[in-house]
């Protein structure tokens, strides 16, 4: 099939960025999203320009890097899948497709689509870690959890930091991140030693770093591709008061 390919080229951070047009024939509806740049940027470079940048590595839905806004959503129109699991089937014959990078002042733009997301790695740091000397992984039955409570850990250490969730906000909120980043340490033992400043050091340094704000709209949880419920947020604020009280 032939798409119209409407994307978002900026040679970096400090260079203005435009909208380029590009036709892209002979596309199969079983490439995958980024498969489909690939092809466009071999075509690209037998030409002499420069190709489109964008970020990648796994390209199975584990790492999160494939960040791009496709038609204005966040990995896309299909629910729970992230860019590089998007199939061009998704799309018919002479579509327009327009693809920009992750919208945000928290996550300047490197080049093209390929965003800086080291806002998050800073979050981690302040707070989203344990301290004790974990050692060996132990026995599974060392320490008594109950199914639902490690079930619901496990559902917000899913979370693969892409960053759809900020780029889907209007306000650019990190809230879903740090709320599921949160959690699945506040719902288990092993994350006590750090409960009393965890999440107060992590929304400290969200705030810091230009994240804005939420204002329950629910976008964020909407577009993530692992399914991040917001429940993980109500989480985050409960834990937010009580390190604020201690």
């Amino acid at each position: 099939m032939k798409l119209k390919l409407k994307i978002w080229r900026q040679e970096n951070a400090k260079s203005k960025g435009a909208m380029t047009n590009y036709d892209l024939d002979d596309v199969s509806p079983e490439m995958s999203f980024l498969e489909m740049l690939d092809l466009l940027n071999e075509e690209l470079i037998q030409k002499g320009d420069d190709p489109v940048a964008f970020d990648h590595d796994c390209r199975e839905g584990i790492c999160g890097m494939c960040s791009c806004m496709i038609n204005g959503v966040a990995h896309g129109p299909r629910d729970k899948t992230t860019t590089c699991q998007l199939h061009m089937r998704e799309f018919k014959d002479g579509d327009e497709v327009v693809i920009e990078p992750w919208r945000s002042r928290a996550f300047p733009v490197v080049k093209d689509l390929m965003v800086d997301r080291s806002a998050f790695d800073q979050i981690i740091a302040a707070g989203g870690y344990v301290s004790i000397n974990a050692g060996n992984a132990p026995d599974g039955n060392a320490i008594l959890i109950p199914k639902v409570v490690a079930d619901e850990a496990m559902d917000a250490a899913q979370c693969i930091g892409c960053g759809a969730c900020v780029a889907a906000c209007e306000n650019g909120s990190a809230m879903l991140f740090v709320g599921a980043k949160v959690s699945q340490l506040a719902l288990l033992p092993q994350g006590d030693p750090e409960s009393k400043e965890r999440a107060r050091n992590m929304v400290k340094k969200m705030d810091e770093l230009g994240f804005g704000a939420c204002t329950n709209h629910y976008e964020c949880s909407a577009v993530c591709p692992k399914g991040i419920d917001v429940s993980h947020i109500a989480r985050l604020n409960r834990e937010f008061f009580k390190s604020s009280l201690t």
